[in-house]
C-alpha cells in the first residue's frame, strides 16, 4: 500500500493502461478491489481523468512490468528523492505572522519610521512581513487606523527576533550616518562670511575709490596750470 495523492485517478489510469489485476491496483491505491472492479466496469469514476503515476514519479515502468508478469507481485512506490534532499540555505519565503499579531504590524512600521528612518521599505517589509502599500500609508499617516497606531519595536510585538532586528539596523548604519550629516548641514543654514573678510573687501573698495579721486584731482590741477600758462602767454 502506497500513500499517493490521487488514488482513484491513479487507479483509473492503471485500469486503462496496464494488465495489472484488480487486487494489485487496489493494494497500491489503497482502494477496495470491488471499487477497482467498478472502475473497470464503468460504474465508478465515469468522468474522471486518469493520473499517470509514471509521469508524476510514483511508479516506474519497470515496476509495472514486474506486476504484469507476476500477479503475486506487490507494487512498490518509487522513493521520492526530493523529500530526502537536504534543504539548501537561501532566500526564505514570505514570513508567516499569526492572525492575532497581524494588527500589530502598523505599530512596528511606525517604530521604524520614527527611530530608524534609514531602514528601507523593502527591509521593513521583509522583516515584519507586510506590504509596501501598508508601509507607505503608515509613513504618510493615511492608514485607516492611524489614530490608534503607536510606535512599538517589532521584537516586543513578537514579529521578529532581536538578532534579525540588529542585523537589519547594522546594515543601515552607514545610511543613517549620511542622513544625520545632511540634516546637520540643513540645521546650520547657510554659512556667514567672516567679519575680517567683509572688512577686508570693504577696505579694498574704499582704497580703490580714494585712488580714483586722487587721480581726478591731479588731472584737474594739471589742467588748471596749463590754462594759467596760456593766459600769461597771451598777455
Amino acid at each position: 500500500m502506497a500513500d499517493i495523492l490521487m488514488p482513484k485517478a491513479t487507479a483509473v489510469w492503471l485500469v486503462d493502461n496496464t494488465t495489472l489485476t484488480f487486487a494489485q491496483i487496489a493494494e497500491f491505491c489503497n482502494l477496495h478491489h470491488l471499487e477497482v472492479k467498478g472502475i473497470a466496469d464503468g460504474h465508478v469514476a465515469q468522468n474522471m481523468f486518469g493520473a499517470d503515476p509514471i509521469t508524476s514519479g510514483i511508479l516506474t515502468r519497470e515496476e509495472i512490468t514486474k506486476g504484469e508478469e507476476n500477479e503475486e507481485h506487490i507494487l512498490k512506490a518509487k522513493q521520492n528523492d526530493v523529500s530526502r534532499t537536504p534543504a539548501k540555505p537561501g532566500r526564505r519565503g514570505a514570513r508567516y505572522t499569526p492572525v492575532v499579531r497581524r494588527q500589530e504590524k502598523p505599530n512596528a512600521i511606525a517604530w521604524f519610521v520614527r527611530n530608524h528612518p534609514e531602514v528601507s521599505d523593502a527591509q521593513i517589509g521583509k522583516l515584519v512581513g507586510t506590504t509596501k502599500t501598508t508601509i507607505t500609508s503608515v509613513r504618510n499617516k493615511t492608514h485607516w487606523n492611524s489614530v490608534n497606531i503607536r510606535p512599538i519595536d517589532p521584537v516586543t510585538l513578537g514579529l521578529c527576533s532581536q538578532v534579525e532586528l540588529d542585523e537589519v539596523i547594522s546594515k543601515s548604519t552607514a545610511k543613517r550616518r549620511q542622513l544625520e550629516d545632511e540634516r546637520a548641514v540643513e540645521d546650520d543654514g547657510p554659512s556667514l562670511r567672516p567679519t575680517q573678510d567683509m572688512l577686508g573687501a570693504g577696505s579694498l573698495e574704499a582704497d580703490a575709490k580714494i585712488s580714483s579721486l586722487d587721480q581726478l584731482s591731479a588731472a584737474y590741477k594739471s589742467n588748471a596750470r596749463a590754462l594759467e600758462k596760456e593766459k600769461a602767454a597771451s598777455n
